[in-house]
């Protein structure tokens, strides 16, 4: 009897080896635990990828850095490649191997979660299929069916592509009115708690009052996040690329960011710059928000998060980098998963693990390279790599961010126009509380009707853009008409959409979004007084 007799593992190895196809066994954590000699040399891994534990998106990262799996991004090639391998219980896929063969790859799940890959090379079959593909192509009755079922495909095509338009803008529409209907009481509800948290000051409601707002933005960040993704995947957001400063996104960073980062004592840094790039200024401005606040609650009190860029080439790289507890590299791929979240950082923050997926949605729609570097307990650096522009006029430039206001008095006489009574209600406490004059509209027809302007000259209007008989746009072109042409006008509105804030920006009108940060309300009404010479008399 031989030595293989009494070790079946033993024999199950050797036999594995003397079979014509590759074949690894990767546990559920996806390392390694076997393979044979005809894997190996068939991908020509190094030693050190070819031992059990071995990752296998350690082996796929080396394989796109080769080149094998084709231009790109390494890292984003190769979290691709391990998707196609383990999203269905069994797949078939074919590549050119590193010496130009075809493989074809079998992958299955198996019950504990661990997944087999098995493939071979197919060249002969391959290239004889190709040959069989020519020869039927000389054949004139080949021809003429393959022609009739090409016009009945592209027939059939349109009318699919015309349906999904169809179904894309009616989609589109409903997103516009779900995120302006949802995110309403929202408003009024951080309206109110802002109010109730700087009366509740010094005062045994204090606590209270920060949890109810603490728990209201979790709810604003997650339903922002779920309308986000839900534009993206029906293609409602079209990039719409231009010249921009990428100061004017740094500033609008800091501004809305550094309250944030004081409360948590964590140093935000952002670095100027005088580099103009060529992008979507709004999606990208979104991509930066997820970065900075990703990066601000996953670092420790005390630490840092620095924001600024490096010229690499004729592109600029954006780093988002911070002293937080990182992760590492084989995680890197379970960070842009959607709802996924890794344990320490759920300890940390509260949320759905969607502000990754929504960059890299972006990034995607974009065209865009992300690029990220992270130890566990180390910190990380996310990096979006932007066109540069040389001697390139920014258009549609915002005015300069004022810095963050104090909490004084703001004696300015503001008019609001909502067509919700509660946001009006919420909106006067908490503009009165702040030193202002405030009347109040549901509509033009009101003002008119009740003379609320007579003998009253507001410094400032605040304006809800869906009006029940008009756009706040149209309505503040009116008010400008009738009052005066340089009358200062912030656009408050539920619809973050880049139409809606260029045509505000071509009408020198400010956009504040809804549900609306007392922060940047505050910094928005301060920008508009100055713009409009200080407090008026009547």
């Amino acid at each position: 009897m031989s030595l293989l007799d009494h070790d079946p593992t033993r024999a199950i190895a050797l036999a594995i080896d003397h079979i014509p196809q590759g074949v690894a066994v990767f546990d559920a954590g996806l390392r390694l635990i076997t393979s044979n000699q005809r894997y190996d040399s068939l991908l020509h891994l190094p030693a050190d990828l070819t031992r059990p534990g071995s990752a296998l998106f350690d082996i796929a990262l080396f394989m796109a850095e080769r080149g094998d799996l084709g231009p790109g991004d390494a890292a984003q090639l190769a979290i691709e490649r391990i998707k196609e391998l383990t999203a269905a219980p069994t797949s078939v896929t074919q590549r050119l191997g590193n010496a130009g063969q075809a493989l074809e790859f079998h992958s299955s799940r198996l019950p504990n979660g661990g997944l087999v890959v098995s493939f071979s090379d197919v060249t002969a079959r391959v290239r004889a299929e190709q040959q069989l593909a020519q020869v039927n192509q000389t054949l004139e009755r080949r021809v003429e069916e393959r022609t009739a079922a090409l016009k009945q495909v592209n027939t059939e095509l349109e009318a699919a592509r015309a349906k999904a338009d169809a179904s894309n803008h009616d989609k589109t529409r409903f997103l516009a009115a779900a995120s302006h209907d949802l995110l309403q009481p929202l408003n009024a509800a951080r309206l109110y708690t802002s109010t109730l948290i700087e009366r509740a000051k010094s005062t045994g409601f204090a606590e209270l009052a920060n949890s109810i707002e603490a728990s209201l933005t979790a709810v604003e960040d997650i339903m922002s996040a779920l309308l986000d993704i839900s534009r993206i995947d029906s293609g409602a957001l079209k990039p719409a690329p231009a010249p921009i400063q990428v100061q004017d996104l740094l500033k609008k960073t800091e501004v809305e960011f550094a309250p944030m980062a004081r409360e948590r004592s964590i140093s935000l840094r952002i670095v100027a710059t005088k580099a103009s790039v060529m992008a979507d200024r709004s999606l990208v401005g979104r991509i930066v928000q997820n970065l900075v606040s990703n990066a601000i609650k996953y670092t420790p009190v005390g630490g840092k998060v620095l924001v600024g860029l490096r010229k690499r080439g004729n592109r600029w790289r954006l780093d988002v980098i911070d002293t937080g507890i990182g992760f590492n590299r084989d995680q890197h791929r379970l960070v842009f998963a959607e709802f996924s979240r890794l344990e320490r950082g759920a300890r940390m923050a509260q949320g759905l693990g969607l502000g990754l997926s929504i960059v890299q949605r972006l990034v995607t729609a974009l065209g865009l390279t992300l690029e990220l570097d992270s130890r566990e307990g180390s910190g990380s650096r996310f990096s979006i790599y932007l066109p540069a522009v040389r001697n390139a006029r920014p258009t549609s430039q915002p005015e300069a961010l004022p810095p963050e206001p104090s909490f004084g008095t703001l004696s300015l006489k503001v008019l609001c126009v909502d067509n919700e009574r509660a946001i009006l209600e919420a909106m006067e406490g908490l503009l009165s509380h702040w030193g202002c004059e405030v009347r109040t509209a549901l509509s033009l027809k009101q003002i008119d009707r009740e003379h609320l302007l007579e003998g009253w000259y507001p410094d400032l209007v605040l304006m809800d853009y869906h009006l029940d008989q008009t756009s706040g746009l149209d309505a503040i072109e009116w008010l400008r008409h009738n009052i005066g042409g340089h009358l200062p006008a912030a656009l408050v509105t539920a619809d973050r959409s880049p139409a809606v804030r260029a045509l505000a920006e071509d009408r020198g009108i400010a956009v504040v979004t809804k549900p609306v940060k007392p922060a940047a309300l505050r910094a928005t009404i301060s920008g508009l007084a100055n713009q409009g010479g200080g407090k008026r008399g009547v």
